[in-house]
């Protein structure tokens, strides 16, 4: 199998670098030495484990992405950037027929997802890309599907902590929510209870200090009318490495998609997981 050529979009962010650094140990993956950034981004260039990556601003970015198509041929986008960048870079990369795994969460979801089915370009797109936490999401999907009602009267209670820089509200929860309701709880998306706060994170939740700059901890509670029975679900996860194995494998999954002629498709990390 040929090694497949990436770019990673969003450094010099924590989680991308993190992802970059997976890449170049990955004997499955060519990393390219580019990076998309943000236009507040001051730095030319950012080191990874002594590879030298060129940022590309926004106002770069078509000049640039058009010499990178052109001399290096055919790759993958991959895109751990801003969420207010999800839907502008989605129809960017879909213009110049460049598939993208898009692991930022927020944006215009639906949008999106239109945006790559009416475009001749292919995409793995998740809010988490983690692999074990989208196979207990997968389990939620069919306890929703099978067994629609069965929480109907809980209350459902839903807290999230990630790292200060996280901007917005865990797509993750969102997904999990979306599953609570169909089982019949009554939730909205906006109560997600979400926590930035260092020192609330370390003393009220006692959060590892290593990874106040990087974590993902989520507890789902539901509760009976009576009070009398409480279900609860956690996942925590402490720093990025999880994302990062789970990033390589939806690569690689899209890279056979591809060779296989595929055209205008989303796909999802349950069906990284599936194959």
């Amino acid at each position: 199998m040929q090694p497949v050529k990436i770019m990673i979009n969003g450094l010099p962010g924590n989680v991308t670098a993190t992802i970059a650094g997976h890449a170049l140990q990955d004997p499955r993956i060519i990393l390219l030495p580019y990076s998309l950034t943000g236009p507040e981004i001051q730095a030319d260039r950012h080191t990874i484990s002594g590879s030298v990556i060129e940022l590309i601003r926004p106002a770069d970015r078509n000049k640039k992405m058009d010499a990178l198509i052109k001399t290096h041929g055919d790759f993958i986008s991959v895109d751990f950037t801003h969420p207010s960048a999800v839907n502008d870079n989605a129809e960017f990369y879909c213009k110049r027929r460049l598939p993208f795994v898009m692991g930022t969460t927020g944006g215009d979801r639906e949008k999106l997802i239109q945006t790559v089915l009416g475009s001749r370009v292919c995409a793995v797109i998740a809010p988490n890309m983690a692999k074990q936490i989208v196979g207990f999401q997968a389990m939620l999907e069919y306890a929703a599907s099978t067994f629609p009602g069965i929480f109907h009267g809980y209350t459902l209670t839903v807290r999230e902590s990630h790292q200060a820089g996280k901007a917005d509200t865990s797509g993750t929860a969102k997904a999990m929510v979306s599953c609570f309701n169909r089982m019949g709880v009554d939730f909205a998306q906006e109560a997600i209870a979400m926590e930035r706060d260092p020192a609330v994170q370390r003393e009220q939740w006692g959060i590892p200090e290593a990874y106040l700059s990087g974590h993902g901890w989520h507890t789902y509670r539901l509760t009976s009318p009576d009070n009398t029975v409480v279900f609860e679900f956690q996942h925590n996860v402490n720093g990025r490495d999880i994302y990062a194995a789970g990033t390589m494998d939806a690569v690689c999954y899209l890279d056979r998609k591809l060779k296989k002629g595929e055209s205008g498709q989303v796909f999802t990390m349950i069906d990284v997981l599936k194959a």
